[in-house]
């Protein structure tokens, strides 16, 4: 079976099964993992030097239905130069009705995508790569997105650097793995978020429990990164 048609079936499998509240901001685990991550761009943008970020041109690979663009949006990145590609057509459909018209949504394969090299400055993905079990594939996806970033920019990349015991159609990527995908790169990088089931547990019992635990270095599950090509 074509990787491809292995991770649309992963998504069905999950998305089958998912609990409507798990990803909702309306979950306070959710909430403020989001809101550190959001602390986290900010602080990528001071740090990286990615402003001004107007004039900034971004695709989001695996963009979903489109919450990470409206993200960047409300940091101060210009609709009409965000793309988003997604595979999975009902969430390329929802992406199209929730983003701005200006905002262009590619759906299908990314490896497919015919856009012209080094015409972008900023190219993203958040919990790709950990659904992607094939390492042929993975590096033919990560050979595309370098390819399509134009010189200073880079890779912005999110994702969780563990395996998943419960959850076989997913597994970590190490940052050791993040270095060989992209071997030119200069990385810059930030360990975040609180291991989702231990937040899930500490803020049902009070939403302030997630700093304290979130303190602890080891139970942060992912990385944040950003791989800059010379």
């Amino acid at each position: 079976m074509k990787e491809v048609d292995a991770v649309r079936e992963r998504y069905a499998r999950r998305s089958s099964a998912l609990d409507p509240l798990r990803y909702s901001l309306l979950n306070d685990a959710v909430l403020l993992s989001q809101q550190e991550r959001q602390r986290a761009l900010v602080r990528w943008v001071r740090e990286c030097g990615v402003q001004p970020l107007e004039t900034k041109r971004v695709l989001e690979v695996g963009c979903g239905s489109g919450g990470n663009l409206l993200d960047l949006m409300r940091l101060g990145f210009a609709p009409e130069n965000l793309f988003g590609n997604e595979l999975l057509p009902q969430r390329s459909e929802e992406a199209r009705r929730l983003l701005p018209a200006a905002v262009s949504v590619i759906a299908g394969d990314a490896t497919q995508m015919d856009l012209t090299p080094c015409s972008f400055d900023v190219v993203m993905q958040s919990t790709v790569f950990s659904s992607l079990l094939d390492d042929a594939f993975q590096a033919t996806l990560a050979s595309c997105m370098w390819k399509w970033v134009r010189r200073g920019g880079g890779v912005l990349w999110y994702d969780f650097v563990y395996d998943n015991p419960a959850n076989p159609d997913v597994r970590g990527v190490t940052v050791a793995r993040v270095r060989q995908l992209f071997p030119e790169g200069r990385l810059w990088q930030r360990r975040l978020t609180l291991a989702p089931p231990i937040a899930r547990r500490v803020t049902a019992l009070s939403p302030h429990l997630y700093g304290l635990f979130n303190s602890i270095p080891f139970l942060r599950t992912h990385r944040l990164c950003w791989i800059q090509k010379p």
